[in-house]
């Protein structure tokens, strides 16, 4: 396992994501509550958290799709959904955003002419699909129908559509979810390989604990709210925890220990 000890503490001064006062709320509840946090740039930031306690939410509204979003949330220096940035995020939903009926490259060549509608050239297209093809290990099944293909190679597709481009930013919703060990680990060598290499930042959800470990960065999520923003390394001493799951629990009893003592005390 990768050792992410020297990326400081503190947060970023000239973030990817930048969020104050965050809130969303759908119907009567409040999904998202008071956000403050940042992601920096060129690293990967895991999103951590049970499932339901926000998470795809606010990736939705990091990407402009998500409704009733109030606060500041900026995105590469914009506001989040702002036109400017269509070009410039990648992001994968946890379901698989293909077509059954196209093969690899017929949903990779659609997709990047929607992207780039016009401009682009054919050969310059041809030559960002075979790279996105690539990237995620599918050439040998370039020309496979995406319905014939296992549930892991859907989404490994749909990765392949989000790094059409280049993207700055990727906005990963638990890419490696009921995937195998092996694929889990190719992904996310696959990931720091794309921060490293190509400076790109990464957002990246899971329920598992064990990812975390993997990440430069951790937001920690439970009830819409962030417990902590910091490294893998910060959180661990913080807590006096030998792993991060430890010390997200440790986290999670604080906060409730702080919420009891807040309603004997009204």
């Amino acid at each position: 396992m990768m050792n992410y000890s020297s990326v400081r503490s503190e947060p970023p001064d000239n973030p990817a994501i930048r969020a104050e006062a965050l809130n969303v709320v759908r119907g009567i509840r409040q999904v998202l509550r008071d956000l403050d946090f940042t992601v920096p740039r060129g690293q990967v930031t895991g999103l951590l958290g049970p499932s339901g306690c926000g998470k795809s939410t606010l990736m939705r509204a990091i990407v402009g799709t998500q409704a009733k979003v109030t606060g500041t949330l900026d995105v590469l220096d914009r506001p989040a959904g702002h036109p400017n940035l269509r070009t410039r995020i990648g992001y994968v939903t946890q379901a698989p955003s293909v077509y059954d009926d196209l093969t690899i490259r017929q949903n990779l060549d659609y997709f990047a002419a929607i992207l780039d509608p016009g401009r682009g050239s054919a050969e310059r297209r041809h030559a960002n699909v075979t790279q996105a093809i690539a990237d995620v290990d599918l050439t040998s099944h370039a020309d496979a129908l995406a319905g014939n293909l296992s549930g892991g190679q859907r989404s490994r597709v749909s990765l392949a559509v989000a790094l059409l481009g280049t993207p700055e930013l990727l906005v990963l919703d638990e890419p490696t979810v009921g995937l195998d060990p092996v694929l889990r680990r190719d992904l996310w060598n696959l990931f720091h390989s794309i921060a490293a290499e190509r400076g790109a930042t990464l957002l990246i959800s899971s329920h598992v604990m064990d990812e975390a470990e993997r990440c430069h960065r951790l937001l920690l999520m439970r009830e819409g709210e962030i417990l902590a923003d910091d490294t893998p390394d910060a959180l661990r001493h913080r807590t006096d925890s030998e792993t991060v799951e430890a010390a997200f629990l440790h986290l999670v009893d604080e906060a409730v220990a702080a919420g009891r003592k807040k309603e004997t005390t009204r």
